[in-house]
């Protein structure tokens, strides 16, 4: 099966900021009623968010559930049986370093690699975009002081890039993945708000839920910063040659 990813840069779903991305997520997953599991783990399985986007998901005509790993005790068998019967797989904004590191401990990363190899439809916001990736510009020091830096956080792997969210919502996000990219030798992908990168086996193509969020590809070569504005359009092109330099 063709791994299936939608990462999305930011955006408020009770406001229907990512309205239309969130319609092509559900379509996306090829079912008339998809299974749609939503983990909270960075945003610490705040109870608020959870009924809230289980709602929204709900109207978008997907059966729904949950999977609470800080609230709740649950056996890895039960983890193991939502993660691999759901269609969607929806994961939350938040603390993306305590979630992969609570993730890591509970082989989470093996079962979401899992659940890819069988054509899970893979998504998510903020946290939720940058752990499909080999690497994410994050906010997760800041959680408790707000004036720490923006820190590299390890995701799981899946795509082979950086990954920048709030590109546009955050002024600092710009300074700081510019300056993040300086010791890394790949390609980041940075997204705005109300953008995101859909991934469709090797292929992908920006989409997004208003008409000005756009997606960059941000990199060095030879001492030369670069920020180019990735291309916006409805077919599917190849990720290899826009991870290269």
């Amino acid at each position: 099966m063709k791994q299936k990813i939608v990462a999305i840069g930011g955006g408020d779903f009770t406001k229907h900021q990512t309205l239309n991305i969130d319609k092509e997520i559900v379509k996306f997953s090829e079912k008339q009623q998809p299974k749609m599991l939503f983990i909270p783990t960075a945003s610490s399985d705040n109870a608020t968010y959870t009924k809230n986007i289980l709602k929204y998901y709900q109207d978008l005509g997907c059966t729904v559930d949950v999977l609470f790993l800080i609230k709740q005790k649950i056996s890895f068998q039960e983890i193991q049986s939502k993660i691999l019967s759901a269609d969607i797989i929806y994961v939350s904004g938040g603390n993306t370093l305590k979630m992969m590191t609570l993730w890591r401990r509970l082989e989470i990363d093996r079962l979401l690699n899992q659940a890819r190899k069988q054509g899970t439809v893979l998504c998510g916001l903020s946290a939720g975009s940058i752990c499909w990736f080999n690497f994410g510009n994050s906010d997760s020091r800041k959680f408790k002081n707000p004036a720490a830096d923006y820190i590299k956080v390890t995701g799981l792997g899946f795509v082979n890039a950086f990954n920048c969210p709030h590109y546009d919502s955050e002024a600092d996000r710009k300074v700081s993945l510019k300056k993040m990219m300086q010791k890394n030798s790949g390609i980041a992908i940075a997204l705005e708000d109300c953008a995101a990168i859909q991934i469709l086996g090797d292929t992908y193509r920006i989409i997004n839920s208003n008409n000005i969020a756009r997606a960059y590809k941000i990199y060095w070569k030879d001492n030369i910063f670069y920020e180019e504005v990735i291309e916006q359009v409805n077919t599917f092109k190849s990720l290899n040659e826009l991870l290269k330099k």
